[in-house]
């Protein structure tokens, strides 16, 4: 039986990572299989330029810090070797960055995870993450928005000059 000490470490690494689940737009699970010490030492650094937190934990302690924070439907992922990792930022450049790492990498895996709050499998992820960035998209939007606007200015300028001409 494992001594009172290490029971209560374990504990604290439960709440620990409980914690920092709950604060956090993205929990990810990924299989890390196959990948050598310098391409995790990349891919870390990547994602902290992006905000997010690469850890290797134990699937017993992941399992834990997940019930506790009431997050369900994540126990396959939990098999085998797994990395989490978490961002309290925007989660599409954390998501982004271990996605095109996965691309790189065909031994590393994206297994699940958690966006806002809800549950995703690995094949909703990766489709997540091929969408534009938040301040493309808004670009867009506004690129939208702006032309209209001015096919608007064009039509009301052109209803003035008629006008002026009856």
């Amino acid at each position: 039986m494992a001594s009172e000490t290490i029971l209560k470490q374990k504990e604290e690494e439960v709440k620990a990572l409980a914690e920092r689940m709950k604060s956090s737009s993205l929990i990810l699970l990924t299989d890390y299989r196959g990948i050598n010490v310098e391409d995790v030492t990349e891919l870390r650094k990547n994602l902290r330029n992006s905000s997010g937190k690469y850890s290797v934990i134990k699937n017993n302690i992941t399992r834990r810090a997940l019930a506790e924070c009431k997050i369900e439907g994540l126990d396959d992922c939990l098999v085998g070797p797994t990395a989490v990792i978490t961002t309290d930022a925007d989660y599409l450049d954390s998501l982004k960055t271990v996605y095109e790492y996965s691309k790189e990498n065909d031994f590393y895996k994206i297994k699940g995870g958690v966006v806002d709050g809800k549950v995703m499998t690995a094949d909703e992820l990766k489709v997540l993450a091929k969408l534009p960035s938040k301040e493309t998209l808004l670009s867009m939007l506004a690129g939208a928005l702006l032309g209209n606007i001015s096919k608007f200015a064009v039509a009301l300028d052109q209803v003035r000059l008629q006008k002026e001409e009856a």
